[in-house]
């Protein structure tokens, strides 16, 4: 432990065996014993010294006692220090009044008694001690009080010229402290910020959001840090962070939450500038990837229409050249047929992908029998499979119902998802076609589902590819070199017809050349039967005659002349008779010379508005020709093509290619004649 400092006494008389009693006596208490033979002597000892108590004589020659003791009491720095006048000589009262007069705290005479001096100097001794401590005990005060003035300036200061707002909230809610920057971020008063908390200044769209996270705040006490937008006063929005941790006392209560407010607005906007220079460069990405793929699409659909187009010319070209037997011709026509409907399928194909990418794709929808739709999906792909050997299997579930659907778009998902194994199918491969029923994933319904699956053993799809495998234009293999032909159109109408009748399609494989397996599953129709009326799934028959369009008087009008003659020639066939003209004005010559029982006319000729011939038709007097049925032929397929043609005053409407069976069984509905024929 540390040594408690001794404590200085002055002891002041002429004679030197006095002082040497006094040190004998007071030797005991341990304290610094400091002598003086004379007043001028202990006067230059208080120059320097401190005592706790001045034992003074006296009787001393020159400056004597009292003198001395007057002195003393002159001095500031010595003027409250104790004073114990020492005398031989009996003391009067008036000596005693002098001596209290200046300042002594006693009178002892000599001979003196070492009990009383040694009991008395204690007292002072211990006073002057504690008088030390207390005045230590100030000073230390007045350095910590020094202190904490100089850390509540600092910081003052730091909390005033902080850049971010600081606030204090008491456990009520009530606001105890804001800084200038918290009340500048509201667009507060200094005031008016300890009325209102912060939630206030939140931009009304985040508020209930704000609310909400700072009462799970409150309600757990973890630490806070949300982001919101804040709109002051006076209009102005900005983007803030807001931070808060509980306040604990030392014994761990809650006092308050102590916050703040950072205004962020500068990294929301950078960081809206970096996102958007992000999306910019994604949008060019992938519209140079579009571009990239509308190329290889073109060129896809370059090679795709020319191949049957070289085909067809150039067995046409051998036909009108020359003399060929019977089988040849046959084969020549069939390679013309098989090509031209090739080449029908890939139009149809891109104009069904228009019409999805417009929205304009219709259904028409009824209760539909899916075995009949596979089994006509099936025999009209036993052709492509044959060749290359490739075995058909099935295992179709009688007992599955009808679903609400279009019976020809349902047969279209089909067949192409059927024409897509066979084309990716190696010669003498397997494809096989399952029809099953299945119940639906969502718990608590009885929704049940047709299940088709299409599984081949054929190439496969690699795991890269196969998420885009149903995207539009997508080709897993888009090269000039590549061995199978298509747009890739087929999957993704597949997709999107799945899709109009509410079902759902994937595709698995494991890899390439691990085969591929497609699945498609149709919400099946409720407390509905299996039997499925045959005009539902759009079929029309009637009684058989021999010469279905006998002696029926057809006027064709289009101003292609390869169109006019195969039409006349197709209703001649039929038994019809036939006039072909190439103009609006002959058609109306044609109308007011002869009887016509129908008008068949295309509606894109070059040289008069397309529904010309038809609105001059039907401003005629009814005996003059102006209600005679007509079909319109044309190139354009959309549903307002449809619309508009109908409106102008057409009955029916036939998109070309033109299918001749189509055609017959679209004339004999139209006039009500008996005539067999089957449209699916």
């Amino acid at each position: 432990m540390q040594m408690e400092p001794k404590v200085n006494i002055l002891l002041v008389d002429d004679k030197l065996e006095n002082l040497l009693a006094l040190e004998a006596i007071l030797e005991k208490l341990g304290e610094n014993l400091v002598r003086a033979t004379s007043g001028e002597e202990a006067l230059r000892c208080l120059l320097h010294q401190d005592f706790a108590v001045i034992l003074l004589d006296v009787q001393m020659p020159g400056m004597d006692g009292f003198e001395t003791a007057t002195l003393i009491r002159n001095r500031g720095r010595s003027r409250h220090t104790p004073i114990i006048f020492l005398t031989a000589f009996s003391t009067s009262d008036q000596m005693l009044f002098k001596g209290y007069a200046l300042g002594a705290v006693d009178y002892l005479l000599k001979p003196l008694d070492p009990n009383i001096l040694t009991s008395k100097v204690t007292v002072f001794v211990e006073l002057f001690k504690k008088t030390e401590a207390v005045k230590q005990q100030a000073a230390q005060l007045v350095a910590v009080n020094a202190e904490l003035r100089q850390s509540e300036e600092r910081l003052r200061s730091l909390s005033t010229c902080s850049p971010v707002g600081i606030f204090e909230i008491d456990t009520e809610g009530g606001c105890r402290y804001t800084n200038p920057r918290y009340q500048a971020i509201c667009g507060l008063k200094a005031a008016e910020s300890l009325e209102k908390i912060w939630l206030e200044s939140v931009h009304p769209e985040d508020r209930k959001r704000a609310v909400a996270s700072w009462s799970t705040y409150i309600y757990h006490g973890r630490d806070y840090s949300e982001e919101f937008r804040f709109q002051t006063v006076q209009g102005i929005i900005r983007w803030v962070q807001v931070r808060s941790s509980p306040m604990l006392s030392g014994q761990g209560e809650l006092l308050g939450y102590v916050g703040t407010l950072e205004d962020i607005t500068e990294r929301k906007q950078a960081e809206e500038v970096r996102a958007q220079v992000i999306r910019e460069q994604t949008a060019r990405q992938e519209a140079e990837a579009a571009n990239r793929m509308k190329d290889e699409f073109l060129a896809v659909l370059s090679h795709e229409l020319r191949t049957p187009l070289t085909s067809m010319l150039g067995w046409s070209k051998i036909l009108r050249s020359k003399k060929l037997d019977e089988k040849a011709t046959s084969r020549a026509l069939e390679a013309i047929e098989r090509n031209a409907i090739s080449q029908m399928q890939l139009i149809e194909d891109i104009l069904d992908v228009s019409r999805i990418i417009r929205g304009q794709l219709r259904l028409n929808v009824s209760a539909v029998n899916l075995i009949s739709v596979m089994e006509a999906a099936l025999e009209a792909v036993r052709p492509l499979a044959e060749p290359k050997e490739i075995l058909l299997n099935t295992l179709l579930d009688t007992s599955v119902g009808s679903v609400y659907g279009d019976p020809a778009r349902l047969q279209q998902i089909v067949w192409n998802l059927l024409t897509n194994a066979i084309k990716f199918t190696p010669k003498g491969g397997r494809v096989e076609v399952n029809l099953s029923i299945v119940c639906g994933e969502e718990q608590q319904t009885t929704q049940k589902y047709a299940k088709i699956q299409v599984i081949d053993t054929g190439i496969g799809i690699s795991s890269e590819f196969l998420p885009k495998v149903f995207d539009r234009f997508r080709q897993a293999d888009s090269t000039t070199t590549r061995s199978h032909n298509g747009l890739g159109l087929g999957l993704a109408i597949v997709r999107h017809l799945v899709e109009l009748h509410k079902g759902t399609i994937f595709a698995h494989s494991l890899g390439s050349g691990q085969g591929a397996t497609f699945t498609v599953n149709l919400p099946l129709l409720q407390n509905r039967g299996n039997r499925v009326n045959r005009e539902t799934t759009g079929e029309i028959s009637s009684s058989v005659v021999s010469t279905p369009l006998a002696g029926l008087r057809v006027l064709v009008v289009d101003d292609e002349a390869d169109t006019r003659n195969f039409l006349s020639f197709m209703f001649e066939e039929y038994g019809a008779f036939a006039t072909a003209v190439a103009s609006v004005d002959e058609a109306l010559a044609i109308l007011q010379q002869a009887k016509t029982d129908i008008l068949i006319s295309d509606i894109g000729m070059s040289e008069q508005d397309r529904y010309t011939l038809i609105r001059k038709l039907r401003s005629l007097e009814p005996e003059k020709g102006g209600c005679i049925p007509a079909i319109a032929l044309t190139a354009y397929t959309r549903e307002e093509d449809r619309l508009e043609a109908l409106s102008a005053g057409f009955q029916q409407h036939l998109s070309k290619p033109i299918d001749p069976t189509k055609l017959i069984a679209m004339v004999a509905n139209l006039l009500k004649l008996p005539v067999e024929v089957s449209v699916s």
